[in-house]
């Protein structure tokens, strides 16, 4: 279950943020491949990612990347 709690999920967020590489671009299709490895919604883990401003997308969503 992912935590409620802002500072839970902050943590989380950044556990998996390290599953992932800092220069790398990735499809929409690699990137869920990776957060449903961690969580069965990866939609919702996805956009927290975004909202949280660890990640960063093209407006169509077909690319994704770490913020630096």
């Amino acid at each position: 279950k992912f935590p409620l709690k802002e500072k839970q999920k902050l943590g989380v967020l950044r556990e998996i943020v390290k599953h992932m590489q800092s220069e790398r671009i990735y499809d929409e299709k690699e990137l869920n491949e990776i957060l449903k490895a961690v969580y069965d919604d990866y939609v919702l883990i996805r956009r927290y990612l975004i909202e949280y401003g660890f990640l960063d997308r093209k407006v169509d969503g077909s690319e994704y990347w770490l913020k630096k």
